[in-house]
């Protein structure tokens, strides 16, 4: 059995050359990277967060609910309710799809 080796060609001069190019942008980017920018954009953060504190939402005064534990189910799309009729004329529901749809709009909350 003879095995049969494959030369791999080297990258070509364009490849090289955009490959050489981002290292570059890569090792700027590194250097500009120094405690003294990070304090800097730190502070103009600050000042930015100053300065538009008059726009600022008090969170304390209102209440937030992220999720109501699937209490409230979304409404049916048109489509997705008339896939649900093709697959119940098919049997594979027991119950109709807008009677479970409701009881669980009228489960307690």
């Amino acid at each position: 059995m003879s095995e049969k080796k494959k030369k791999v060609e080297g990258e070509s001069f364009k490849t090289r050359k955009t490959r050489e190019k981002l290292e570059k942008q890569l090792s700027d980017m590194e250097r500009r990277v120094t405690r003294q920018a990070l304090d800097k954009k730190t502070i103009e953060i600050h000042r930015w967060i100053a300065r538009h504190a008059s726009e600022r939402v008090v969170l304390r005064a209102k209440t937030i609910a992220l999720f109501d534990e699937n209490q409230n189910a979304a409404k049916l799309s048109f489509r997705v309710a008339l896939l649900a009729e093709q697959l119940q004329k098919e049997g594979f529901f027991s119950e109709k799809i807008e009677e479970s749809t409701q009881d669980a709009e009228n489960a307690p909350k």
